[in-house]
């Protein structure tokens, strides 16, 4: 299966090489030619200077770009040149909306489109353990999930086109709310004069615990927050989402409040810090 594979960033640099590493044939893209010739040569991949260079022939074309007008402009450029039947996997987080007009797009030009956003960050990308899910063409998916596998723990079909993409908002909705929580029972043990890792080990074999807690407490008591998923990407995805909840009447109290003290965190300068840092906006009032 020859595979073109586009956005070599923080996430899509590590994917692309365990498809290297996997043994398939891959073509890298990135919109700073750069990165991409520097992909390239760590891995031993091949790059294309254009979407449509890299595109040409492709029978699986991987998307992992910024935004909504991202994947429209890659998508559109990349469909004529794709072989007859080849698959796009859409892998950025995006509007189910856009995920819908990309599919009917490339079912009208003979291709499919998946839309395929992931959960585990830049930790499951690098270890080749993120978790897809996954909405489109499940015969499609079916055929390329032996290749996805090469960085993937767990792949879900969710439904029709879109329906992986509000998966991905139920995943940001439920990490919202528990970062909230953590760093609350952070700032609430430290202004109560605990030991914030005694308290740690008191909590966190119990009913309280999470991956969050297990992976960012401590990290969060000691005010770092230079680990994982940006603040800047949470506000977008939580963006996506209060839009979604706007459309279809859900109520989301907690995550609309979420995303204000993430725009708080913002203001403080934390554009590049991870989630955890809602800790930080707390500590600072202190």
């Amino acid at each position: 299966m020859k595979i073109a594979f586009a956005g070599l960033g923080v996430m899509g640099a590590p994917m692309a090489r365990h498809l290297v590493e996997a043994g398939h044939d891959v073509t890298g893209f990135n919109r700073s030619p750069a990165k991409a010739k520097a992909w390239a040569s760590a891995v031993g991949g091949r790059f294309a200077a254009t979407v449509a260079e890299a595109a040409q022939g492709a029978d699986l074309f991987i998307l992992c770009v910024g935004n909504d007008d991202d994947v429209r402009a890659v998508a559109t450029e990349a469909l004529p040149h794709l072989a007859e039947g080849a698959v796009i996997v859409d892998h950025t987080t995006t509007s189910a909306k856009v995920a819908r007009e990309m599919a009917e797009l490339a079912e009208g030009q003979g291709r499919r489109f998946i839309d395929a956003p992931v959960s585990g960050g830049q930790a499951g990308a690098e270890n080749g353990q993120l978790s897809v899910m996954a909405g489109g063409d499940a015969e499609a998916l079916t055929g390329v999930e032996p290749v996805l596998k090469a960085y993937s723990k767990a792949i879900k079909h969710m439904g029709p086109a879109g329906s992986g993409q509000l998966t991905k908002m139920v995943n940001q909705i439920a990490i919202a709310g528990v970062v909230q929580g953590l760093a609350e029972a952070v700032h609430f043990a430290q202004v109560a004069g605990l030991d914030t890792d005694a308290a740690f080990d008191a909590v966190s074999k119990g009913a309280a615990q999470s991956w969050q807690m297990d992976n960012r407490w401590k990290t969060a008591a000691r005010g770092e927050f230079e680990f994982g998923f940006a603040v800047d990407w949470m506000r977008k995805d939580l963006g996506l989402v209060l839009d979604e909840a706007r459309s279809n009447g859900a109520r989301l109290a907690l995550t609309a409040l979420v995303d204000q003290f993430y725009a708080e965190v913002q203001a403080m300068g934390g554009n590049r810090w991870d989630t955890s840092s809602l800790a930080a906006r707390l500590q600072s009032k202190d």
